[in-house]
C-alpha cells in the first residue's frame, strides 16, 4: 500500500501574498509539492521594503546586521563594500547543525513560510531572492537542513542558514526524481546535489546578497513553525479518529453511552469535552450492542471509556489552542531588524525609514505551546492504551486476547506491549524542552525557546499517537467482531466495514505486525476513515 497517490504527487497550485495562510489550507497540502504564485501587490511590498533599507544605509549610522557585526558583535561596524560579503559570512558561519536531515516535506514548508513572511515587505530583501524562492518551491528543490543546532531564540539561526545556503551555491539540496509512468510505486526519489549544481539543474546561478539579506533569511522562526503547522494539521485529524478509535472500543467492550449526555456535560462546559460527547452520541446512534446491554448489571464503566470526554476533551482544547497560536504565527513577520517606513499604513506619514530591533524572532509562543500540546498528544495516547489493555481482559463475553483458541495463540498480546512501549517513547518525549535556557552569544543572547527541540519532540510524538490509536482500531474491530451479529452505531460499523477490507478477522496468530502497518496506513492516508470520523 502506498500513500503516495498520483494526486498527492501533482502541485498544489497556490498564490502567495494576497491573505494569510491557514491550516485548513495546509491540510490540502500535506506531503504535495507546491507550485505558487506571487500576487504582484505582495511583490510592491518587497520593492517598497527595499527601497527603505537603501535608504536607510544612504544615512549613514548603526543599523543592527546591516552595518554590524551579529550578536555579540552588534558593535563593531562593517564597510559599506563590505556589507554583502558580511550577509554571505552569516550563512556560512551559522550553518552549523548537526544531525539527521529534515524530512523534505517540512523543507518544503520551511521555504513556503519564510517567502510568505519576505512578501510582507518588512524585510528588505530585493524581489529577486523572492523570485529565486519561488522557482525552488516550484522546482521542488529541497535543501538539505540538520534537525539539531537552533536554539529557538534568535529564530531559528542554524536550520534557516543551511536552507539558503543553496542560495549562494554552497551546501546541499535534494531535487525530486519523478517515477517513470507505470512503475510498481508512485513513491518519489530524491537525488541529493551540491548546491550549485541543483541551482544549476533548475536553471539558476548564485545569487550575490547585498546589504540585510543575509540577515532576513536566517532570522525567523520557519524551522519550528513548519514542524508546528505539520504536527498541528495531524493532531487535528487525530482528534476526531480518536473519538472514533473510543466509539469502536465503547461498542467491543459492551460500555455505556449515558456519561456522553449533554445535560451532563453543561455543568461542567469545557468546549472539548462537548464535542467529544457530540461525536460519541452521534457515532453511537443506533447500536444493538449497547441496546443489548441497557438493562445489565453493570454499573460504571472504566475510566477509559467513562471519562474519555474529559481527557480526549482536554486534548482538544489543548490543540485548539495550539491551533489557534499557530496561524497568528503563519502571518507574522518574524525578522529582526524590522523595517518601517512612511508608504507602511502602520507608519506615521512624517517618519523616515527606520529599521527596529525587537525579539520578534523569539521562539517562546510555539516552544511553550509546543510542550503542552505534546503533554495533551501524550494523554490521548495514554487513554487509548488502556482501552487496548480493557479490551483483552475478557471482560463481557470477549474471549481473552481477543481469541478463542489461546495457549496455543498468544493472541493479540503483543500489539498491546507495542502501545505500551510507544506510550513510554512519548512520555519520555513529552518532558518539556522550554522550560530550559542556556546564555549565548557571550550574554547577548542570554534567554532562548529551545523550540526547535520542543517541536521536533512532539513531531516524533505524534507519530507515535497515531500508531497507538491505528492498534487500538485494529484491536477494537476484533472485538467488534464478537458482538455480530448485533448491529453497531453508524461510525463504528463504517470504520470497521474500512479496516476489514485490508485487515481480516484473526482466529490463529500471525505477523500482527503487518497488521498493524496497515492499519497505521489507514489511520494516516485513507480519506474515507477520516470523513467517517468526521461525520461526513
Amino acid at each position: 500500500m502506498d500513500p503516495h497517490t498520483p494526486e498527492s504527487l501533482t502541485p498544489a497550485p497556490l498564490t502567495l501574498g494576497a491573505g494569510d495562510l491557514t491550516l485548513d489550507a495546509l491540510d490540502a497540502l500535506l506531503d504535495r509539492p507546491l507550485a505558487p504564485r506571487v500576487a504582484p501587490e505582495a511583490l510592491a511590498r518587497v520593492r517598497r521594503g527595499r527601497d527603505w533599507v537603501e535608504q536607510i544605509t544612504q544615512r549613514g549610522g548603526a543599523v543592527y546586521g546591516v552595518n554590524t557585526g551579529f550578536g555579540h558583535l552588534k558593535n563593531k561596524r562593517i564597510s559599506a563594500e563590505q556589507l554583502g560579503q558580511l550577509q554571505e559570512n552569516l550563512l556560512v558561519s551559522h550553518a552549523v547543525g548537526v544531525g539527521p536531515p529534515t524530512p523534505p516535506g517540512i523543507v518544503r514548508w520551511m521555504l513556503l513560510f519564510k517567502t510568505h513572511m519576505l512578501l510582507r515587505g518588512h524585510s528588505g530583501v530585493r524581489e529577486e531572492i523572492v523570485e529565486r524562492l519561488v522557482g525552488w518551491l516550484n522546482a521542488d528543490l529541497c535543501p538539505v537542513v540538520p534537525t539539531r543546532g537552533s536554539l529557538g531564540a534568535s529564530g531559528d539561526l542554524a536550520p534557516l542558514a543551511h536552507l539558503f545556503l543553496p542560495l549562494i551555491g554552497r551546501g546541499r539540496a535534494l531535487l525530486p526524481v519523478r517515477p517513470v509512468a507505470g512503475a510498481a510505486s508512485a513513491s518519489p526519489a530524491w537525488e541529493e546535489l551540491e548546491g550549485a549544481e541543483a541551482l544549476r539543474r533548475i536553471g539558476q546561478t548564485p545569487a550575490r546578497l547585498l546589504a540585510k539579506e543575509g540577515l532576513a533569511l536566517v532570522n525567523g522562526t520557519q524551522f519550528m513553525l513548519a514542524y508546528a503547522s505539520e504536527i498541528a494539521v495531524r493532531a487535528r485529524r487525530l482528534l476526531d479518529l480518536a473519538d472514533l478509535a473510543l466509539c469502536m472500543s465503547l461498542e467491543g467492550a459492551c460500555g455505556s453511552v449515558a456519561p456522553m449526555q449533554a445535560r451532563l456535560h453543561a455543568l461542567r462546559p469545557h468546549p472539548g469535552a462537548q464535542r467529544v460527547a457530540q461525536n460519541v452520541l452521534r457515532h453511537m446512534a443506533g447500536s444493538e450492542v449497547l441496546k443489548s446491554h441497557e438493562h445489565c448489571d453493570k454499573v460504571q464503566d472504566p475510566y477509559s471509556l467513562r471519562c474519555a470526554p474529559q481527557a480526549h476533551g482536554a486534548t482538544r482544547d489543548a490543540i485548539t489552542h495550539f491551533c489557534e497560536v499557530v496561524e497568528r504565527e503563519l502571518s507574522s513577520v518574524t525578522d529582526n531588524p524590522i523595517l518601517f517606513g512612511h508608504t507602511d499604513p502602520e507608519t506615521p506619514a512624517d517618519e523616515t525609514p527606520c529599521a527596529v530591533s525587537g525579539g520578534a524572532f523569539h521562539g517562546a509562543p510555539l516552544a511553550l505551546t509546543l510542550d503542552y500540546v505534546a503533554i495533551a498528544l501524550t494523554d490521548l495516547a495514554s487513554i487509548s492504551e488502556r482501552r487496548v489493555y480493557l479490551l483483552l481482559s475478557g471482560e463481557d463475553g470477549l474471549p481473552k486476547l481477543l481469541m478463542q483458541d489461546t495457549g496455543l495463540n498468544s493472541g493479540f498480546m503483543l500489539p498491546q506491549y507495542t502501545a505500551a512501549a510507544l506510550l513510554n517513547e512519548c512520555k519520555v518525549l513529552a518532558t518539556p524542552a522550554s522550560v530550559d535556557s542556556i546564555p549565548t552569544s557571550l550574554g547577548q543572547e542570554d534567554h532562548v525557546s529551545m523550540g526547535a527541540t520542543s517541536a521536533l519532540k512532539c513531531y516524533e510524538i505524534v507519530d507515535r499517537v497515531e500508531t497507538v490509536l491505528a492498534i487500538e482500531m485494529l484491536c477494537a474491530a476484533q472485538a467488534m467482531d464478537y458482538r455480530d451479529p448485533l448491529r453497531p452505531g453508524a461510525g463504528p460499523r463504517a470504520a470497521r466495514e474500512i479496516l476489514r477490507r485490508h485487515i481480516t478477522h484473526a482466529e490463529q496468530d500471525r505477523e500482527f505486525g503487518e497488521d498493524i502497518r496497515l492499519a497505521i496506513w489507514l489511520l494516516r492516508h485513507d480519506g474515507g476513515l477520516r470523513a467517517v470520523a468526521r461525520g461526513a
